[in-house]
């Protein structure tokens, strides 16, 4: 699988050509969705972003990938929807969130997790930016390390971790923190599923010395080849829902059936009968 397509390809160039502190400041334009700021972006702006925060070197910049089913459970959750309204970014991750952001008058494209750390990581190469691992099954993360030096073979590792599906100890995260922090990590990529990985970028933001961290959510098992993506003709008509649905029945059919009713219900609510979500 490689994993630099065309348009990941030229997205990168492109950002390679960029003088990154100038050519890109402050924070993308943003539309609300259902009390959350979207950013009205493209994948070549959102990388030229992230990159831009990096080279600042102040405080790690946050951003996440957002979705129909991450909208519906910040709805359900007022914890959850404060997370996302700290995020620097939420890149719009779901053709939904891009054709409700140009209804609304905004020049937006997807921006999604699987895509964007190979365009990232192509772009970032020759910065020598280091970048570190944490989430998966057990592997995955130096699997999708491996695979990404192999596409941008300068791309330095700063290091990668799989914690165990339960709730660390304060001593348990404390090594982590300390083992992330003296990697020199300048990028911290994270896969722990939603929303518990945008929990954790969101809590350890003023632990942890990089200047990124990102939540990917299923980026991980795709890049690691440990699950198919969609065609991409089916991503560009939106309808990368139902393959997971076909390929993951017994998971996905009742996250979407509940997701995707209610994300209608909501849309209704705010565009039909003018009552928005604060």
């Amino acid at each position: 699988m490689n994993l630099i397509t065309p348009a990941i390809k030229s997205a990168a160039e492109n950002v390679k050509l960029c003088d990154m502190k100038s050519d890109v400041k402050g924070i993308p334009d943003k539309f609300e969705l259902l009390g959350i700021q979207i950013s009205a972006i493209s994948m070549e702006k959102a990388v030229q972003q992230a990159m831009s925060w990096v080279a600042e070197g102040n405080r790690p910049h946050l951003i996440t990938f957002t979705n129909v089913h991450m909208v519906t459970e910040a709805y359900r959750s007022p914890d959850f929807m404060e997370r996302l309204r700290q995020m620097d970014m939420n890149c719009p991750d779901g053709m939904p969130l891009v054709w409700l952001g140009k209804m609304k008058g905004n020049s937006v494209s997807r921006v999604c997790g699987p895509e964007f750390m190979p365009a990232f990581c192509a772009a970032s190469a020759s910065k020598g930016y280091r970048h570190f691992f944490y989430g998966g099954r057990e592997g995955v993360a130096e699997k999708v390390a491996a695979q990404l030096k192999k596409e941008s073979p300068d791309l330095q590792i700063a290091g990668t971790f799989c914690p165990p599906f339960r709730e660390l100890s304060a001593e348990e995260d404390l090594a982590i923190v300390r083992r992330i922090n003296e990697s020199g990590a300048d990028i911290v990529w994270v896969c722990l599923g939603c929303p518990k990985q945008e929990y954790w970028i969101s809590d350890h933001q003023s632990r942890l010395k990089a200047g990124l961290l990102l939540s990917v959510g299923m980026a991980f098992d795709t890049i690691s080849k440990e699950r198919q993506r969609a065609h991409p003709i089916l991503r560009a008509i939106g309808l990368e829902w139902l393959y997971r649905v076909i390929s993951e029945p017994r998971r996905m059919v009742g996250r979407y059936y509940r997701s995707n009713s209610l994300f209608l219900r909501l849309l209704v609510r705010e565009f039909i009968l003018g009552k928005r979500h604060n």
